[in-house]
C-alpha cells in the first residue's frame, strides 16, 4: 500500500480572503483529526488565492466532511471536493 493512498485530502475552495490556516484547520476540525491544513497563498501580494487544503488523519474526517452538503465559513459558501494527491 503506498502512502498516497492513505491521505484523506481534501481541496477547499471559495475561502475568504481573511480566513488563514488556523481558522481553516478549525472548522473543518469539526468532522475529525486534521492532521494538515494549509491556505495557498500570491507569494508576491501575500494574499490569499481564495482555495486551499485540509488533510485529516482518518477517513471518517475525511467522509463526514466530504458527505456535508454545505460548508461555509463567515457566510460564504466553500467548494469542498477531494483533492487529487
Amino acid at each position: 500500500m503506498s502512502a498516497a493512498r492513505n491521505t484523506y485530502k481534501l481541496f477547499v475552495g471559495n475561502l475568504p480572503w481573511t480566513i488563514g490556516q488556523r481558522e481553516l484547520q478549525s472548522y473543518f476540525s469539526n468532522f475529525g483529526h486534521v492532521s494538515n491544513a494549509s491556505v495557498v497563498f500570491d507569494k508576491q501580494l501575500g494574499l490569499s488565492k481564495g482555495y486551499g487544503f485540509v488533510t485529516f488523519s482518518n477517513r471518517d474526517g475525511f467522509n463526514s466532511a466530504s458527505n456535508k452538503n454545505t460548508h461555509s465559513i463567515e457566510g460564504r459558501v466553500l467548494s469542498v471536493q477531494p483533492a487529487n494527491s
